[in-house]
């Protein structure tokens, strides 16, 4: 004849101990934050990945827009409507060239151009501590001002150099010197991985009038 257990030693055997439960919930705290952290690393990773092919697209686009309008720039001499300006310039200790040139320019679809000559400018403006490549466009006989757009929304550098003879330098204008320089060489760094990386560009202007 076998002992029967007494009612509390059954319940024992059927229930966890409070330090069980504990290890349990620990358990449970530590695989829940073990998955929560990989999710958003995996996520984070993904968002990176996509901003830094946003943002190689978008370099890439500006720099063949500038090889293209900087190809076709207008000058003629004593003509300050045609012009072709370059400032050595520096924000937080790095290279803020600005760039004003008057170049040929196709018409844009639905857009209401009165000539195919256009003032550009290129500069480097400062938001929240940011760097900002900013293009401005008008059409030369147009009247108003031209308005202003982010080109590039995070740079470390913008530099604009011109070939002067044999060497390159920093400043130029078509005030002093009379002339359109040998090529310009643009030089943007963007930060890639965390770590700054330059692209340049090099143009020939080409369209002196008489």
């Amino acid at each position: 004849m076998s002992a029967t257990l007494p009612k509390p030693e059954r319940l024992r055997q059927q229930g966890f101990t409070l330090l069980e439960l504990l290890l349990a919930l620990t358990l449970l705290a530590l695989l829940t934050s073990t998955l929560y952290f990989s999710y958003f690393t995996l996520f984070r990773g993904r968002e990176s990945s996509l901003a830094a092919m946003d943002s190689r697209r978008e370099l890439r686009g500006t720099m063949d827009q500038l090889r293209r309008e900087l190809s076709s720039v207008l000058y003629r001499r004593g003509d300050k409507r045609l012009h072709f300006v370059v400032e050595d310039r520096d924000l937080f200790g790095k290279p803020a060239s600005s760039l004003s040139f008057t170049a040929v320019a196709p018409p844009e679809a639905g857009g209401m151009a009165v000539s195919d000559q256009v003032e550009l400018r290129y500069a480097i403006v400062e938001q929240s501590g940011r760097m900002v490549l900013s293009r401005q466009a008008k059409d030369i006989h147009a009247p108003g001002d031209p308005l202003r757009y982010p080109q590039i929304e995070r740079v470390e550098g913008f530099l604009v150099e011109c070939l002067s003879g044999n060497k390159w330098v920093r400043s130029w204008g078509t005030a002093i010197n009379m002339n359109l320089p040998g090529a310009v060489r643009v030089t943007i760094r963007i930060l890639e991985d965390d770590k700054p990386a330059e692209y340049s560009v090099i143009a020939t202007p080409r369209i002196n009038l008489p």
